[in-house]
């Protein structure tokens, strides 16, 4: 897939991000929309995980620790063919398998995640098994940064150096906004590459928000031999919806009809320029 093609995938992902959070009237906007590059790049030029190939104990492992901004991987998941699209016309509702955080029992998703700090010791136990199974799939997890205090954090990320887990590449969508305030103001955990750098990682930082960047990024994987990999990928919360970048209160927000109807309004013309 080219830079263009992917560009345009994240507008008309975010277009149903938006779409699917109205009608379901929940989810986590702002943080979906900031990852959804992220995410559409693992899927699209990274990742080996297909609906054919996952139950093969060969393929990469995607978990999304950051599972409240679970939207952004159901319009990428159904994009890829794990499930029909219109599934998601019952997000949120009464029986639905589609909920506000990853479960399961949702096709393509490789753990029920939502609790925060979750992601990273679960991945770090999968990175351990491919190691130990002499297997050569990758284990990628997705962080928010509002998630770091949580100290399981940071006992996974201890345990990926000590065992040289250099199949685990874990993306920062640092946004730097959470439910409560600023990240710094909540509780701060800059600067961020020098911790994980004295945790034994190799950091990279970039655009999040930049395909060509994030390609980049995951091209150059592992960034050193026998350390676990972090990308601290600087995002903007509500990313291609001009009232909401950077807006805390879209942290968990449903846009109103006419705000609904702006929204697709300035994707729909940020899909021309392309």
């Amino acid at each position: 897939m080219t830079t263009k093609e992917l560009q345009q995938k994240s507008v008309v992902y975010r277009k149903k991000i938006l779409q699917y959070i109205t009608k379901a009237k929940s989810g986590h906007t702002g943080g979906s929309l900031s990852s959804t590059d992220i995410i559409n790049v693992l899927y699209n030029d990274v990742l080996n995980t297909t609906p054919q190939n996952f139950s093969s104990p060969d393929r990469d492992r995607y978990i999304q620790s950051k599972g409240h901004c679970v939207e952004a991987l159901y319009v990428v998941l159904a994009d890829k063919g794990f499930f029909p699209e219109e599934d998601l016309n019952t997000m949120c509702q009464y029986k639905s398998h589609y909920i506000g955080h990853p479960t399961k029992k949702v096709k393509g998703v490789e753990q029920n995640t939502g609790a925060l700090g979750h992601g990273l010791p679960l991945c770090v136990g999968t990175a351990i098994a491919a190691k130990m199974d002499e297997r050569n799939y990758k284990v990628f997890t997705l962080l928010g940064d509002g998630e770091l205090p949580e100290g399981s954090n940071w006992e996974a990320a201890l345990s990926a150096s000590h065992y040289k887990l250099d199949n685990l590449c874990a993306i920062i969508d640092k946004n730097n906004l959470q439910i409560s305030g600023t990240t710094a103001d909540v509780c701060n955990t800059d600067p961020l590459d020098k911790k994980f750098e004295s945790f034994g990682w190799a950091v990279k930082t970039i655009n999040g928000n930049d395909v060509e960047e994030l390609r980049a990024a995951f091209n150059s994987l592992p960034f050193e031999k026998d350390k676990p990999s972090v990308i601290i990928a600087n995002t903007i919360k509500g990313k291609g919806v001009s009232y909401m970048e950077n807006e805390m209160k879209w942290h968990h927000g449903v846009p109103t009809k006419e705000q609904y109807e702006l929204a697709q309004l300035e994707l729909d013309n940020a899909l021309t320029l392309l």
